[in-house]
């Protein structure tokens, strides 16, 4: 059985870029910058500058096997907007069922947040493809640790909120499968270099290429 181009992608760098506040008339370079940087999943949070123009500029511009999307999906409208657009991914800030259902009925890959087991389970019953642990400053690296041993070990876990390059490596060793990155990857106003720079970085990082 051949893998879904989800999980190619997770296995090629289980980092999703998070472009909050990106603009269409930079996106393709951001885009091509963390392409070539190794990343192969990017969301532009719906609350962006015009995110659909965005979302559809990256798809059409990136290789096939980047997989590209919407983060801060809020209902099941915004699923169907984002496939228009050409999106396949649709990250959620949480766990909500009928939106996660919607995007796998539409042929779409579904990350959504969860802070507890019970939202993991419930999103996980609902047809995620992985579960996006929410905000990781409040989901230590202790709290994942005991989800972990009550969570199917197949689940993966990318907590998103505050990750640096410097503190992946202890929830790593707590059992996450890999992270969502915002603010340390891209702010607004960062030009194409430097967020590409900043991606290189995270991606050493997770390759276990960083000097302690």
């Amino acid at each position: 059985m051949n893998p879904s181009p989800f999980d190619s992608a997770f296995e090629a760098l289980p980092l999703v870029a998070i472009l909050r506040g990106v603009r269409p008339e930079e996106v393709e370079a951001i885009g091509k910058e963390l392409y070539e940087a190794g990343f192969r999943m990017i969301e532009v949070p719906l609350n962006s500058p015009q995110p659909l123009e965005s979302i559809a500029l990256l798809s059409r511009s990136l290789p096939s096997d980047a997989l590209v999307g919407a983060g801060t999906v809020l209902g099941v409208d915004s699923v169907h907007d984002v496939k228009k657009a050409g999106g396949q991914l649709i990250v959620m800030p949480h766990a909500d069922t009928e939106v996660i259902r919607a995007a796998k009925a539409a042929g779409m890959y579904c990350v959504p947040g969860a802070a507890t087991p019970t939202e993991a389970f419930a999103a996980l019953h609902a047809g995620a493809d992985a579960v996006k642990l929410f905000p990781a400053e409040l989901v230590t690296p202790t709290l994942v640790r005991a989800m972990r041993a009550v969570l199917p070990p197949a689940l993966r876990l990318l907590p998103v909120g505050g990750i640096t390059p410097e503190g992946m490596a202890v929830y790593r060793a707590a059992g996450v499968a890999g992270f969502g990155l915002g603010g340390a990857l891209y702010q607004p106003g960062l030009d194409a270099k430097a967020v590409g720079e900043r991606a290189r970085a995270f991606v050493r990082a997770w390759r276990g290429q960083v000097q302690a």
